[in-house]
């Protein structure tokens, strides 16, 4: 794959303050969330649901990149039009989630390894014969007493460069996903203190093995304190933490940034994402974009209820939610938006 080719596809992706709509959601968490709003868990209602998603009108003004699950890159409309030709169609890069899920760490008690390297390259190849052209690898690290351990670290920060030199080999951008969970009772400033040691360890891995980083896309965890902290940072107290901790670390060669929401509320979100952009967008290296998946699903998932008389609200609310994070990437996102 043109080298060229890989370095105009990640700029695609992080460019006209679009972002990108993460639908790849395993078949057992879809189901989880079905169950919880009474929808059936079946392979029509998912088809049905992401079919909603991907044929949403005007979702292309907002979104660059979908990156789909191994189910949903097989999927069909009714009419049998492939999902990729349609996202394809909409002017929205297919991408794919290509790891095997975080799993517990041999020896290391509350700590996960993100499997799926076996075979990777095979996989990746049928990926790429499909229609994807950017890929995802997603490693989790939790904080808490006694962690993130070093080991815990280093195993993730080994596997995510050897995956994106894999994709980069393949012809996919990769977007390198190293998580710190917002689980639990920790600061803002050990957030941080965790981010940072994560960053510059995937990053030292990914010069040793290679990655080219011009060809690749960051998806961080903002800053935040743990979602059972008795302190909640301000909106501009985590845009300072996170841009702070990003430029210490990262790379200013990296095509671009796109955060994940991680459980943040759709609103908050919004706001800490616009925050940096208006405190910080003219100063950075990179474009500070977004990697939502609840955070611009949930709402459009409630409205629609597995019911196809609520196809058009729930297609309305998925577009309000990537209008509000397009806004934010411009610095123009206000409370005002959700009213509307």
């Amino acid at each position: 794959m043109n080298e060229q080719v890989l370095q105009d596809t990640a700029r695609r992706l992080v460019s006209g303050d679009k972002g990108l709509l993460a639908m790849d959601e395993s078949n057992p968490t879809c189901n989880k969330r079905f169950a919880n709003l009474g929808i059936p868990q079946t392979a029509e209602a998912r088809r049905a649901w992401r079919e909603l998603i991907v044929t949403t009108p005007r979702l292309g003004e907002c979104i660059s990149g979908a990156i789909l699950y191994d189910e949903t890159i097989r999927q069909q409309k009714k009419d049998g039009t492939p999902f990729v030709k349609v996202l394809a169609d909409a002017g929205i890069i297919p991408g794919i989630k290509v790891d095997a899920g975080a799993k517990d760490m041999a020896g290391h008690s509350g700590e996960k390894i993100t499997e799926g390297l076996d075979g990777l390259r095979d996989r990746l190849a049928e990926y790429v014969q499909m229609g994807a052209r950017f890929a995802k690898w997603r490693a989790v690290i939790a904080v808490g007493d006694g962690i993130p351990s070093q080991a815990c670290i280093d195993a993730n920060a080994h596997a995510l460069p050897r995956y994106a030199a894999l994709c980069q080999e393949a012809g996919l951008v990769p977007i390198v996903e190293p998580e710190v969970l917002m689980d639990g009772a920790h600061t803002l400033e050990r957030c941080g203190e965790a981010t940072e040691q994560v960053l510059r360890t995937v990053f030292y891995q990914l010069y040793v093995q290679g990655v080219v980083l011009e060809e690749m896309i960051l998806k961080p965890n903002m800053v935040l304190a743990g979602l059972s902290s008795p302190r909640q940072a301000l909106v501009d107290e985590v845009a300072d933490a996170t841009v702070g901790c990003l430029l210490r670390a990262v790379s200013a060669a990296v095509a671009g940034i796109a955060f994940l929401s991680g459980g943040q509320t759709a609103e908050l979100a919004s706001a800490r994402l616009n925050a940096m952009n208006v405190r910080f967008k003219s100063r950075l290296p990179w474009a500070l974009a977004f990697s939502f998946a609840r955070a611009i699903q949930q709402l459009a998932l409630e409205n629609w209820q597995g019911k196809e008389v609520n196809v058009p609200a729930a297609q309305r609310a998925l577009y309000h939610r990537a209008r509000c994070n397009r806004a934010a990437r411009r610095g123009e996102y206000s409370a005002a938006m959700e009213s509307e």
